[in-house]
C-alpha cells in the first residue's frame, strides 16, 4: 500500500493511494502513521478524501495513532466521505478525533 506523505505548514499530511482502509491494509497504515510520529511529526493529518470505505481494524490503527500522538502534538482527519463519516459516528470515533472537512480547514485549525 502507498502513500503520499509531504509536509505543508508544519504539518506532515499523510493520504492513502487506496480507496479502502480494511484489514488487508491497516498494518501498513499503522506503520506509516506511527512512523512519521517517530520521525518528529508533532501535527499530523491523514487526508481521507479519496478513501470510500474504512473497516474497524483501520480505525484501530487510527485510535493507536491518536495514543501514540497523545500529549506530544495534534493529529486529525481530513476529506470523511459519507460512509466514512458513518461509521466514526456509529463508534462515537467522531468524538474521539479531530475531523475536518478539507485538508485546507484542518490545515488553518491545526496551525492555529
Amino acid at each position: 500500500m502507498l502513500f503520499d506523505a509531504r509536509t505543508q505548514s508544519g504539518v506532515t499530511i499523510v493520504t492513502p493511494a487506496a480507496t479502502r482502509l480494511d484489514a488487508a491494509t491497516a498494518p501498513a497504515l499503522r506503520d506509516t502513521l506511527l512512523g512519521r510520529i517517530e520521525q518528529g511529526a508533532h501535527l499530523l493529518l491523514l487526508d481521507l478524501s479519496g478513501v470510500a470505505f474504512l473497516d474497524s481494524s483501520a480505525l484501530g490503527a487510527l485510535i493507536a495513532t491518536a495514543k501514540r500522538m497523545g500529549p506530544l502534538g495534534r493529529f486529525g482527519v481530513s476529506g470523511v466521505q459519507p460512509a466514512v463519516a458513518r461509521l466514526f459516528a456509529l463508534t462515537h470515533m467522531d468524538r474521539v478525533f479531530s475531523i475536518h472537512p478539507s485538508t485546507e480547514a484542518a490545515l488553518s485549525r491545526l496551525t492555529a
